[in-house]
């Protein structure tokens, strides 16, 4: 495993993180996690030298925490750098700040959080934080020992991003990156300000949720095969393109076999800054361009939209949509929608409510998209 410095806080940190959102379930249910499993796996990336494990309040239905305190005992806490977030969805005043903070230390098991990062901030979550006080309320955890070292998780503009970050001494942040999004969010221009600024930085959604990985079509595997490097898989490309840049940290990945624990600790361990040849970047622009022409929807299956008050599964609603048209295949995922519509969870029972486009990460309209997969495939 290769560690890098982590910013200002001169911590050492391993490469590739364990992030804990998708961890394996039981008969498909997000809340129902395999226990027995999901330990192991930690259990078994942290032996194999990953010190940084992640998790959230909001991960598997609030069951990651849990789950994530559990894999840490018999002498695993002291092996890692533990990294949980503040739920800002939640936050109303400056007590609901410190309510919080101590349920996830009970949550944990543990006195103190490594690497305390304020979840998913926007421009709405930012302005009412900062109204209850947000930085008071982080000097003070600081301070009684509750958190050593804070950041912030990020999904907004690129204005906003810089906004925050001049607003407060970070230690750290977290940005989504791929080979995808690069001018999405905070993007590379985002990743270099706060580079710039000392900030360690933390890659999520390298794979872009799995999109860049699963049920891969012909042609783009006929691309990656066509390189000097056939043997490579597509996660292995895609770590590779975030683990080549210096600034990054950590590059988290959501782990959900142990093949795949195993395949990313050896792509860590195969990876250094500036490795990458102009010929492999070349191939990997070429590869973004392929997917980029298909795509419907920007959704990496986050969930943060769930649940719809009125049954909608958006989250399949739309891989069934994306998939039909990145892999050209209506056929295959109208019969896979078909499972939504037997159980109730189509795109055609939204009212158009809006809640879920308030908490959309990545701003989809969300509304508009479910229409659109109605006219598809209903």
């Amino acid at each position: 495993m290769q560690y890098r410095q982590f910013g200002k806080t001169k911590e050492s940190v391993s490469l590739l993180g364990f992030g804990c959102m998708r961890l394996p379930v039981i008969d498909q249910c997000t809340e129902n996690i395999d226990e027995e499993q999901a330990i192991s796996m930690i259990r078994e990336g942290i032996d194999s030298g990953i010190n940084y494990v992640d998790t959230a309040w909001g991960y598997h239905g609030e069951k990651s925490e849990p789950l994530v305190g559990k894999a840490l005992k018999d002498g695993y806490r002291e092996k890692v750098r533990l990294a949980t977030k503040l739920p800002s969805w939640l936050i109303h005043t400056r007590e609901d700040m410190d309510n919080y903070l101590n349920e996830q230390l009970r949550r944990l098991d543990t006195g103190c959080i490594d690497f305390y990062l304020v979840h998913t901030l926007n421009a709405t979550y930012w302005k009412t934080l900062c109204e209850n006080g947000l930085f008071e309320f982080l000097e003070t955890a600081k301070q009684d020992g509750r958190v050593k070292h804070v950041g912030f998780s990020f999904h907004d503009t690129l204005p906003i991003f810089k906004e925050i970050v001049d607003a407060y001494d970070w230690e750290f942040c977290q940005i989504q990156l791929n080979f995808m999004d690069t001018d999405y969010q905070a993007g590379l221009e985002g990743m270099r300000y706060a580079a710039d600024k000392g900030m360690g930085v933390v890659v999520m959604e390298p794979l872009r949720g799995g999109n860049l990985v699963k049920h891969v079509p012909e042609d783009i595997m006929a691309l990656w095969k066509s390189s000097k490097w056939p043997e490579r898989t597509p996660a292995e490309w895609a770590l590779k393109y975030v683990m080549d840049m210096p600034e990054v940290s950590v590059v988290l990945s959501g782990m959900g076999k142990f093949e795949e624990v195993r395949e990313n600790i050896k792509t860590a361990a195969e990876s250094a800054p500036g490795q990458m040849s102009t010929e492999e970047k070349h191939l990997i622009d070429k590869v973004a361009g392929v997917y980029k022409s298909r795509m419907q929807v920007d959704c990496t299956q986050c969930a943060y939209c769930m649940p719809c008050p009125h049954g909608v599964d958006i989250p399949k609603a739309f891989s069934a949509f994306n998939n039909a048209y990145i892999y050209n295949d209506h056929a295959a995922f109208k019969n896979r929608y078909q499972g939504l519509v037997s159980a109730g969870k189509q795109a055609s029972k939204c009212v158009a409510c809006g809640a879920c486009e308030s908490v959309c990460p990545q701003h989809i309209k969300i509304v508009d998209t479910l229409r659109r997969v109605v006219t598809d495939f209903e």
